[in-house]
């Protein structure tokens, strides 16, 4: 039996919890940036995906008005450093709400390094970062979606596995919800087949089965 719950009548927090626990695991973009009176931020965010191939742009959701927004609202920048598994204390220090004037790096102990191609640095122990420079910005009731071209791609070459990032390597964090966190546990392989290449009878089968 299904339990029936309605947006419009519930407290925005308790559905907000329920999107959380449902639309999982989600990759955390660990973003840094530079305030305009130089002060260097840096935030987990987990409303995170890919928005294009060519150009290359990603996006992430700033729920409400915090300092990465108002700080890529001035500069037009900022860098998306991927969370790793080793950095958990880290990443979840720098969620704290820090007033603007006091910068994560330093609060928190967090070690940076200069960007490529943006002002604002990345943090010198994730793996991999994406300097980005705002594409656009999309306003839906209380948060703001930001897409982000990647002008730059900066990956340590100890988790490149010929040439490619290694999952395990990696070891990137999720957010679940309430207070969870995930890893990425045990990862699955399986090649996608062309219908060309699909055998006969597959369908009738595959129904056969559920």
């Amino acid at each position: 039996m299904r339990i029936d719950f309605d947006p419009r009548a519930m407290d925005r927090t308790a559905f907000y919890r329920l999107l959380t626990a449902t639309v999982v695991p989600r990759p955390i973009a660990w973003i840094s940036t530079t305030s305009a009176d130089g002060t260097d931020n840096l935030a987990p965010h987990s409303f995170f995906t890919i928005s294009s191939v060519a150009p290359p742009v990603v996006q992430f959701t700033s729920v409400g008005r915090k300092d990465t927004l108002r700080n890529i609202e001035d500069t037009g920048e900022f860098v998306v450093n991927l969370a790793p598994r080793p950095l958990l204390a880290e990443i979840n220090a720098t969620a704290t709400d820090f007033p603007p004037r006091i910068g994560e790096f330093d609060a928190v102990g967090v070690a940076r390094e200069p960007s490529l191609r943006v002002k604002a640095p990345r943090v010198a122990d994730s793996p991999v970062a994406l300097e980005c420079e705002t594409h656009s910005m999309l306003r839906i009731g209380d948060s703001t979606v930001v897409f982000g071209r990647v002008v730059h791609a900066a990956v340590d070459e100890a988790v490149l596995v010929d040439g490619h990032p290694e999952i395990g390597l990696l070891a990137p964090l999720s957010r679940l919800g309430k207070d969870e966190w995930g890893t990425t546990g045990e990862v699955l392989e399986l090649s996608r087949v062309r219908y060309a290449d699909r055998p006969a009878g597959a369908a009738a089968v595959q129904g056969a089965d559920r």
